[in-house]
């Protein structure tokens, strides 16, 4: 081979080696769920570490938020702890002439707190109820400290303010007293530094505050699988048509061992227990 022809199959090997440097990127745009971001976030993170050439873009915001997004096509994927309403759904087809997709990938055992001072273990659904309706006004009433209940609420727009209000308050509103908080970390907050407080969320939020038993059972992941925890919920990816492309492969992914392995981390509770045959 002449030194020309060397010269030249050499540099077209470095273009070739380096070619990957140039495929084009390609966005995925998430919004919705705040209980979700944290594990959006992982998911993001992991599947751009694998995928150089993938940008994702993850916001949250609020379910109610997300799907304002996905009807306006402002997003790719919506994160949502609920599933559609039928305003919503109504919206959908009328802008895209579609119902959406929606893809379960997680379950979360939604927890209540209380600050770690208050001796209140565990409440009855039925004692749950009456202290976010603001039928029970005092920890005394269900066997606490004489204290007024400080009710600690999620926003209207917040996925997790409605499941709560349509499967634990069985869709009676909220106590008008209630202090309303835009995250769950918000929530977390204000329950940590005050004993009278009670509030909900996810459970991989709240280290510093008390998950309170209900009907007697904490809400473990070895509780969600065996289904003795009474409030579970799943949690959702929408999109506006079938999933193609990278949109598919990044929900595909996340439904995979590996995906379903960030799910555990991040303390949510996967699709499957690992332990079944």
């Amino acid at each position: 081979m002449s030194m020309k022809c060397l010269l030249l199959f050499l540099m077209s090997m470095l273009l070739a080696g380096g070619c990957h440097y140039e495929q084009p990127i390609k966005y995925i745009r998430t919004r919705g769920s705040d209980t979700m971001l944290i594990l959006m976030r992982q998911w993001a993170e992991e599947y751009m570490i694998k995928h150089y050439n993938v940008s994702i873009y993850t916001e949250g915001g609020g379910s109610a938020l997300g799907f304002r997004a996905l009807i306006n096509n402002e997003i790719d994927i919506c994160a949502s702890s609920r599933t559609m309403l039928p305003g919503e759904v109504r919206q959908l087809a009328q802008q895209h002439n579609r119902l959406g997709i929606a893809c379960l990938v997680a379950k979360d055992a939604l927890s209540v707190y209380v600050n770690e001072r208050n001796p209140v273990h565990n409440l009855t659904m039925s004692e749950l109820k009456g202290i976010f309706t603001g039928q029970i006004e005092n920890w005394q009433e269900v066997g606490g400290n004489n204290l007024p209940i400080k009710v600690v609420s999620r926003s209207p727009n917040s996925g997790t303010y409605l499941y709560f209000r349509e499967h634990v308050l069985n869709d009676i509103p909220y106590t008008n007293r209630a202090i309303i908080k835009n995250t769950t970390n918000e929530v977390v907050e204000m329950v940590k530094k005050d004993e009278s407080a009670i509030g909900y969320g996810g459970t991989p939020y709240g280290e510093d505050v008390r998950h309170c038993r209900i009907e007697h059972v904490k809400p473990t992941i070895e509780n969600v699988h065996n289904d003795t925890y009474p409030i579970i919920r799943y949690l959702y990816l929408y999109t506006v048509d079938t999933p193609q492309g990278v949109v598919k492969d990044f929900i595909d992914w996340a439904l995979s061992a590996e995906g379903q392995a960030i799910v555990a981390r991040v303390g949510f509770i996967p699709l499957w227990n690992k332990n079944s045959p």
